[in-house]
């Protein structure tokens, strides 16, 4: 037997020695197994977040800003609703909800307030505890509650935590919001911000609050950003509970028709659970969270894996019923089949590894643990496989397990054959016209997806307001937990929108002595930006300025301490701004000014009110806009807050979709003409190769636009994976045309290709998309959006290669100048052995 290379090595020690690559093989799965237990799990919106200057500008205010030495908290916030929570036995309910929280042992209640605890006072003022608040609101009338809201119409602290609808003159209201504030020692700000993380110190005391409030009776929701971390982690495993059982029986329903054989698919599908223990196994090993994004990578090693090994097998029938005895016919298909797995697995890897580019780690995480992945397959399917298949069939007739079909998928005769043939026939008759009318609506494609949106927000990696009927009906432990973060999100942002309007945070460095300083965060403020809200064209705010004005007001000798400082008699001072702090930092003004100074006076912030139905785009570009009116050339201000944060991940997932993109495919270009050149003696084939991936970009592309599916942490990888997963189905067709094209005319060729690999790829494709598309029954409504996509690109890829790859092979063909009506010698370039190319006298020894 002639040596071919590579492939013929491996292939020779697959059919002489499977043993002890079997042995091998399981060997380095206990390694792998190791690793599992070292698996971590992230979760939330601050693995996206961490490393953006906006998200480090606000972890600097979060350090620098509030009094030393202080306990941190953390706050819990009760949402009230009902006909009227202004009644007295709705405010005694939110008052008694208070109280029993203030006295469960555990839950750390430092201070609780309410719009009913204002109400209490008002009717009392020597209420100063929540029992003498419900006792005062008990023995009152309610005409004296009435009154006693009334009072408050104006009172700030009272508005804000009632909803938009409240009417004085009925003194009712349909909602409103009491704050219990924990003290967390150590927690180092365990507050909403870490509820983006997926881990809060706050999640343990609000889900026991829940059950303590619930003993109150009435409608009162506990909320907070323990409530948010707990769903953030519980939707990953509610999310795997659902889909992989799902995605499990649906693999194994398709390769039954796939295999037909009770070995051969149990063979394949114990590969596919050694590929993702050592992708999970690797995952700890090198000590990579599981987050959200990890959910999807299961289903893609079951998508080419599958692929591989319906491949590995049916290709090897093709062999064994030409004759073949089992270990020429494994060595056959190896030596063949290896070449266009290493194609497939260095496209799909460098599709996965194009997401290195991106600025987000999660995505790069994602990116490399895929790559790992695809490469653990490919040895898995490419050598494990086919060395214990040898093994079994030499021993098959001792084994007693029927074999029900070794026949190959798309068998000469079949109807399949006859549906496969389609793109081989519009090859025949007008291959130029049909390749021109694909590069057209490929072009109109990409033009139209030109307007895909971008999006990252909070509510992304939450479930949704509403989980559908069908998930609600699952039996445990598969049926979903009961999630209502998005809910109460909804809810506070239509009932409380003057109170719950958003922000944007000015994070100014410096030295703010300086004379000039406190004028230049005052002049920002001028000409209010309509995202702003604003009062006679000044922006709302509140910094050290505003703090050094409210004093000034209430305090005579503070106030003339500022006008002798104060050049232009705007209230701002100019002049001795270390005295004019000194003071502040004396007095009961400290707290409320380390909010917005640093204690080194080298830093302080500038909180803008914005309007709460303000665009998060337009509001981060007009936070900017803020921030860079301060010309003071010693220091330097940056926009902040969670909306400019958001708005600044949503900007880099934009850029890392079309940067991954533009890397996947010019990379995969570049390494299908080298491999083809190399391979071949024909690089134009990587070319060629290509046209149907650009057109399946396009349509997958064109489709989300269409759908309303926007990028975002999930879906900015699908064009670069569409490139990594798709490519694999043109690769299988032009290897195999070329394997072909030697030995026979160019149709049939052709017709051999698209019934022998395109069988394979149908059997393929129909148990992908559908193990990937189980993903739209995940809890979670961005990774039901990533699997529909997924799905579909693998579905626009298996149609464009059995169809646009035809004509497109036939035009390569012509302009080749070889003979349609004869097989291409081996002279002319189709037969250049490198890692294992060559014909089946060479593989076998055959006659």
């Amino acid at each position: 037997m002639t040596d071919g290379g590579l492939a013929a090595a491996v292939a020779t020690e697959i059919t002489e020695r499977p043993g002890r690559i079997v042995v091998a093989f399981l060997l380095l799965t206990l390694v792998f197994a190791g690793g599992l237990a070292n698996v971590s799990t992230a979760a939330g919106t601050e693995q996206f977040t961490s490393g953006i200057p906006a998200e480090e500008a606000l972890s600097d205010i979060q350090r620098e800003f509030g009094p030393s030495f202080s306990e941190d908290t953390g706050s819990t916030q009760l949402v009230q609703r009902d006909r009227n929570v202004l009644s007295k036995p709705a405010m005694v309910r939110m008052l008694e909800a208070q109280h029993r929280l203030q006295e469960t042992d555990g839950l750390r209640v430092v201070g609780v307030s309410s719009p009913a605890a204002t109400v209490a006072r008002t009717i009392d003022p020597d209420a100063t505890t929540t029992e003498a608040q419900i006792r005062a609101l008990e023995r009152a009338t309610p005409t004296e509650i009435d009154r006693a809201v009334r009072e408050n119409a104006d009172n700030a602290a009272f508005t804000g935590g009632v909803s938009d609808d409240f009417n004085a003159e009925s003194a009712s209201a349909s909602a409103t919001i009491g704050v219990v504030t924990h003290e967390i020692p150590g927690a180092g700000g365990g507050g909403a911000a870490a509820g983006q993380s997926g881990s809060s110190p706050l999640t343990d005391i609000q889900l026991r609050s829940q059950r303590v409030v619930d003993t109150v009776g009435g409608d009162i929701t506990v909320f907070g950003s323990g409530i948010i971390s707990a769903e953030f982690s519980s939707v990953i495993t509610d999310s795997l509970l659902i889909v992989t059982p799902a995605a499990v029986l649906l693999i194994i329903g398709f390769l039954v028709v796939a295999y037909r054989d009770l070995i051969d698919l149990l063979l394949g599908s114990f590969a596919l659970l050694l590929a993702v223990v050592w992708t999970f196994g690797f995952l700890g090993l090198v000590g990579i969270p599981f987050s959200q994004m990890m959910i999807s990578v299961p289903p893609l090693l079951l998508a080419v894996g599958i692929d591989f090994g319906i491949h590995a097998v049916n290709r090897y029938r093709e062999d064994r019923a030409e004759g073949y005895g089992v270990e020429e016919a494994m060595n056959l298909a190896v030596r063949q089949l290896l070449v266009a797995f290493f194609i497939v697995t260095g496209t799909t890897v460098i599709g996965f590894l194009a997401n290195l580019t991106s600025d987000l780690a999660p995505i790069r995480e994602f990116g490399l643990v895929a790559a790992a992945g695809i490469l653990f397959t490919f040895l898995l399917f490419g050598v494990f496989l086919p060395a214990a298949k040898v093994l079994i069939d030499r021993r098959r007739d001792a084994i007693p397990i029927p074999t029900f079909s070794q026949a190959p998928l798309g068998a000469e005769g079949s109807g399949l054959a006859s549906v496969l043939r389609v793109g081989v026939s519009v090859g025949e008759r007008a291959p130029r016209v049909f390749l021109a009318l694909v590069l057209v609506l490929t072009a109109v494609s990409g033009g139209y997806a030109a307007g895909i949106s971008t999006s990252f927000s909070q509510e992304d990696f939450l479930p949704p307001e509403e989980t559908p009927e069908y998930l609600e009906e699952l039996p445990e432990p598969f049926a979903p937990g009961d999630y209502s973060a998005v809910a109460t999100l909804n809810f506070l942002e239509e009932k409380f929108t003057a109170s719950q309007g958003g922000s944007v945070t000015i994070y100014v460095e410096g030295d703010m002595e300086d004379p000039t300083r406190l004028e230049e965060i005052h002049r920002m403020g001028e000409d209010a930006p309509s995202t702003f809200v604003s009062e006679d064209g000044r922006a709302e705010s509140q910094s050290i300025v505003t703090v050094i004005q409210q004093r000034a007001d209430s305090d005579p000798e503070f106030r003339r301490l500022v006008e002798r400082n104060d050049r232009n008699a705007n209230g701002v001072p100019d002049d001795n701004l270390g005295e004019i702090y000194d003071y502040l930092l004396s007095s009961s003004s400290r707290d409320r000014a380390l909010q917005y100074l640093s204690e080194d006076r080298r830093s302080t912030q500038v909180v803008y009110s914005t309007e709460a139905d303000a665009d998060q785009s337009a509001v981060t570009a007009d936070g900017r806009a803020v921030a860079d009116r301060y010309r003071d050339t010693s220091g330097v201000a940056v926009a902040t807050g969670s909306t400019v944060v958001f708005a600044a991940v949503s900007d880099l997932i934009f850029t890392s979709a079309v940067q991954s993109l533009a890397v996947a495919l010019s990379l995969t270009v570049v390494f299908l003409l080298v491999i083809y050149g190399l391979l071949e003696g024909l690089p134009s084939l990587g070319l060629v190769n290509t046209i149907p991936i650009v057109a399946s970009v396009a349509l997958v592309a064109a489709t989300m636009r269409l759908a309303g599916i926007a990028f975002n942490a999930f879906t900015a990888t699908i064009l670069s994976l569409t490139i990594g997963l798709g490519i694999d189905y043109s690769v299988h067709v032009v290897h195999r045309f070329i394997d072909e094209r030697g030995e026979h005319d160019l149709v049939t060729a052709l017709e051999r290709t698209v019934r022998g690999t395109g069988g394979a790829l149908l059997g393929s494709m129909l148990t992908t998309t559908t193990g990937i598309g189980v993903l739209v029954f995940s809890v979670l409504s961005i990774l039901g959006q990533f699997g529909t996509l997924t799905a579909l690109s693998i579905l626009y890829s298996f149609v464009t290669s059995m169809l646009v790859l035809p004509s497109a092979l036939v035009i390569w063909d012509g302009l080749k100048g070889h003979d349609p009506t004869k097989p291409v010698e081996a002279e002319s370039g189709l037969s250049v052995p490198f890692l294992g190319g060559g014909n089946r006298t060479e593989a076998t020894g055959a006659d």
